[in-house]
């Protein structure tokens, strides 16, 4: 069967392989030839993001939810790095036909493009401007910026396929849209979780938390 990709699809590859472009992260090879353990670090990354994103629920075929992750990806890694890891669990989806081929780019911008610069975002934002304590850390730059990045990514792909005409907008908003106001609470927990038990146990996997100062007995 013959793939037939539109013009938006082509459209949502460029920008989205022009976005994987800038943010490469020069940083990445020497973290991974001279850290011991931070391959095994990074390649558990893929995996989990590959099972999380495999593991789908929805009412309508097509219009299914899934966690993202993302957000723990970020704040463990950086956004240029996370955007990178992503690629893989994106090329394996693509591989096991969980992804076509033609949704690849519009997947990569909704999914962990668009969704990681803003999960650095509103970490920048709480760093910059409240106060450095662990359970701002916590809530702020992990419960409540995953729960803010899947919403955003719900609300670009309800768009997304709205553009694609692949269902109407009622039956789009109903049984895709809606469904965000589930959804948020268990991706802002397992994010949160995720981070604490790391901010706790393993701080050292967690690149943008700094002991110095989200610790501080003076905070």
């Amino acid at each position: 069967m013959i793939m037939i990709i539109n013009y938006w699809q082509i459209s949502a590859w460029c920008l989205a392989i022009l976005c994987i472009a800038l943010s490469y992260p020069k940083e990445l090879w020497p973290r991974l030839l001279q850290l011991p353990g931070y391959q095994h670090f990074v390649f558990a990354s893929a995996v989990a993001l590959t099972l999380l994103w495999s593991v789908k629920a929805g009412i309508v075929p097509g219009l299914e939810l899934f966690f993202l992750g993302i957000t723990t990806l970020v704040l463990c890694h950086g956004w240029r790095i996370a955007i990178w890891i992503s690629c893989l669990p994106l090329a394996l989806l693509m591989l096991f036909n969980s992804v076509s081929l033609a949704e690849g780019g519009a997947f990569a911008l909704t999914t962990f493009i668009l969704p990681a610069l803003f999960s650095y975002v509103v970490f920048s934002w709480s760093y910059h401007y409240l106060t450095r304590h662990l359970f701002v850390y916590i809530f702020i730059a992990g419960f409540l910026n995953a729960a803010l990045s899947i919403v955003l990514k719900i609300v670009l792909t309800s768009g997304w396929l709205y553009l694609q005409q692949q269902h109407d907008w009622h039956t789009i908003y109903h049984n895709y849209t809606q469904l965000a106001l589930l959804i948020w609470f268990g991706e802002a927990l397992l994010n949160g979780m995720a981070i604490t038990l790391m901010a706790v146990y393993r701080p050292e996997w967690l690149r943008t938390f700094y002991d110095n100062e989200y610790l501080s007995p003076d905070r």
